[in-house]
């Protein structure tokens, strides 16, 4: 099995491949560099957003579930929830007209 990815490198290769792709994105929270959990937020430039979070499958395996879409207002408090129970937590904000969310990991179907 390989070593996971220190959450800093792989945060920091999220937002590069976004550039890449033509979306603007950014760190808004930064939390532990070895092992903090990370919530991404897609932003849609029209009010909306969508929240992908990690969690554990049936296998054990790491895979994103996403949460919306909501009125951007909605994805903010919950990820301002989230941040006052784990303030080791990393948030990445990408917006993108088109949605994309730029995981390469698998992303749980709603």
């Amino acid at each position: 099995m390989m070593p996971a990815l220190k959450t800093s490198i792989w945060t920091y290769a999220l937002i590069r491949r976004a550039e890449i792709g033509g979306a603007y994105a950014a760190l808004t929270q930064r939390g532990d560099g070895d092992a903090g959990a990370v919530l991404v937020k897609i932003c849609t430039l029209d009010g909306n957003a969508v929240l992908y979070q990690p969690i554990r499958n049936m296998s054990g395996e790491q895979v994103w579930l996403p949460k919306g879409p909501l009125s951007e207002r909605d994805i903010d408090d919950l990820i301002r929830k989230r941040k006052n129970t784990d303030p080791d937590m990393w948030v990445v904000e990408i917006e993108d007209k088109q949605g994309r969310h730029f995981l390469t990991e698998f992303v749980e179907e709603t």
